[in-house]
């Protein structure tokens, strides 16, 4: 399956979900377009707060972090609470600001491990950002340059662990093609390899 969305479409897609919080959770290798993904549909979801992998994930911890976001977000935006955390800053290597997420109808949660077993069966929607190894180098080089190329290859084994242990590519709802971009309005348009949920709402023609 090979089809066009709609960000409009998908935030009001997750937004039938039960609530009153509906998390949804965007995956994917890094430099994968996660980040733009989540700021597209966030705007579609009329300004939904978007929680970064990146804030939990350190130069020390790459990918098990993961308890401290299911305590600290995960268990308590879904219990209609706001979220506090300490995100890393990765300049100075050290902790940086607090954050504050209010719950809200829709949170967006993005980066490597978004969709992780723990709670993935919590979220209203997983999404997996599918994109070719190449596409991904050629991102991390333009966006970080030579200097951190050491650091994408320890960054990289980390990943494929996560992947190889947990397969989120395979059991997340909605899988799509990270690559994509002649074959729609980006801004607006995703391409969705395979959706074993409902995206879009059916559209009721007008009267006349």
């Amino acid at each position: 399956m090979v089809a066009i969305g709609r960000y409009d479409e998908l935030a009001r897609a997750v937004l039938t979900r039960p609530g009153p919080v509906r998390l949804v959770g965007i995956d994917g290798y890094g430099a994968a377009g996660k980040t733009t993904f989540a700021s597209r549909l966030a705007r579609a979801a009329g300004g939904a707060p978007i929680v970064h992998t990146d804030d939990f994930a350190s130069h020390d911890v790459p990918m098990d972090w993961w308890p401290r976001m299911l305590a600290d977000v995960i268990e308590p935006l879904l219990n209609g609470q706001p979220a506090t955390y300490t995100a890393y800053d990765w300049v100075n290597r050290a902790d940086g600001p607090t954050v504050t997420v209010e719950p809200r109808p829709l949170v967006i949660i993005e980066g490597v491990g978004a969709t992780r077993d723990a709670w993935r069966d919590r979220l209203a929607m997983s999404i997996w950002i599918d994109t070719p190894p190449a596409e991904r180098s050629r991102r991390a080089l333009a966006r970080d340059g030579e200097a951190l190329a050491e650091f994408w290859q320890e960054w990289r084994v980390a990943e494929d662990a996560y992947v190889a242990a947990e397969k989120p590519q395979e059991n997340v709802a909605v899988l799509v093609d990270g690559a994509a971009g002649r074959e729609c309005d980006a801004d607006n348009e995703y391409v969705i390899v395979r959706a074993r949920v409902a995206v879009r709402l059916p559209r009721h023609r007008e009267p006349g």
